[in-house]
């Protein structure tokens, strides 16, 4: 590979962000790849009493005891059909593994900064709270999961109730 295609490259990786992708119905989201850990397919979980609801609950992840967010209830979308396969996003935050749970997970996709923007007002409010912003997709609105945000607030939820 010659100096100017690896400058290129470079240049190139620098300006843009890449995200994996996931959906909640019709709703794609997207988190930064730096922050994934794993991607598991439907896993076994202990239901934890007096959890906050969207704590599905625990699982064992290699040995590690996983809290495990039902991320419907987090963004207060409809239950999940119980039937329905869910996939989980493991995420790393302080030392503690999440997995967050959602209906699909996609593909990667590198997007540049520059078409990145805040979140629209009419966002609704407690997505807000937990989103870092958007991408206009041709066809979708893509959001921004901001993790640490997220998980900040299921810390302070756990707290007040």
């Amino acid at each position: 590979m010659s100096t100017a295609t690896a400058s290129m490259i470079k240049e190139d990786f620098a300006n843009n962000r890449d995200l994996l992708t996931i959906m909640l119905g019709e709703q794609i989201f997207g988190i930064p790849v730096l922050q994934v850990q794993d991607v598991l397919g439907p896993q076994r979980m202990t239901k934890v009493p007096l959890a906050p609801p969207a704590i599905a609950g625990s699982l064992n992840l290699r040995g590690r005891i996983v809290t495990a967010i039902d991320m419907r209830a987090c963004l207060s979308m409809p239950a999940r059909n119980p039937e329905a396969r869910s996939m989980s996003v493991v995420v790393e935050d302080h030392g503690e593994l999440f997995s967050l749970i959602f209906d699909k997970v996609g593909d990667v996709l590198s997007l540049p900064f520059s078409d990145f923007e805040k979140n629209p007002t009419t966002l609704d409010p407690s997505w807000r709270e937990v989103c870092g912003g958007i991408y206009r997709l041709p066809e979708k609105l893509l959001v921004v999961l901001d993790i640490p945000r997220l998980l900040a607030g299921m810390e302070i939820k756990e707290e007040t109730e």
